[in-house]
């Protein structure tokens, strides 16, 4: 356990609150309604996986980037555009993201409460910004948080940027998250420290692979075992 004050910088969804659990009962839902004739759900869920991947580089994350991803993956599959009744449906089904309750992850309140007492916390998080601010006030979280940022993308860029501006010292800054691909990786590649805390519904666009042999990432198995280590 680090003896001296340390900086946490926290992602946001499926770290502190659940996220991606409702965009997957959406695709279920979705895949249930699309029924494709020729296409097995698996081969169905790649095509939308695919189309997801190229379209979060040009649109970004979140709900609206979504929907364009179920519109995008009926036109292809069915060689055609949703007509009015179909895309009416479609919306339908992605309603329940904007409307959900904030549900955090169990022993979030109360571990950021300890923590908050012998170090300092920020949030980092990326998507779409009204939607990501939406979704941090229902929390109720962010008095834990000296600071707030959500950017576009979190590459290491966005971690060295925010290195410079809060004026970080890497070896003493630890980002903590459920992505490899967003929270773990990237931040190890702009030299900080890093704690991989995975949930079961992490989006497969966020997977990666992690070495093993890394010590400067900390593997552990819930949110409340911060407290053992920090």
């Amino acid at each position: 356990m680090p003896t001296d004050r340390q900086t946490l910088v926290f992602d946001a969804d499926d770290t502190l609150w659940e996220n991606n659990v409702l965009f997957e009962r959406v695709i279920d839902a979705y895949l249930d309604w699309l029924a494709h004739p020729t296409l097995d759900r698996a081969a169905t869920r790649a095509v939308l996986d695919e189309v997801e991947r190229a379209n979060v580089v040009v649109h970004g994350y979140g709900t609206a980037s979504f929907l364009r991803s179920l519109h995008d993956c009926f036109e292809r599959l069915s060689e055609r555009p949703a007509g009015p009744a179909e895309a009416r449906e479609i919306e339908e089904l992605a309603a329940a993201l904007v409307s959900h309750e904030v549900e955090l992850v169990p022993g979030v309140a109360e571990t950021l409460t300890e923590l908050g007492g012998r170090h300092d916390l920020m949030m980092l998080t990326k998507g779409d910004p009204a939607e990501q601010q939406r979704k941090i006030d229902a929390s109720g979280l962010a008095h834990h948080f000296a600071s707030v940022h959500i950017v576009a993308e979190k590459h290491a860029g966005a971690y060295r940027s925010l290195v410079a501006e809060q004026g970080l010292v890497p070896d003493a800054t630890w980002m903590i998250g459920n992505s490899p691909r967003s929270d773990i990786l990237p931040a190890r590649a702009a030299g900080l420290n890093a704690v991989f805390i995975p949930n079961q519904h992490t989006w497969v666009l966020e997977h990666d692979e992690l070495d093993p042999t890394d010590e400067g990432v900390l593997h552990l198995e819930h949110f409340r075992a911060l407290t053992e280590h920090f």
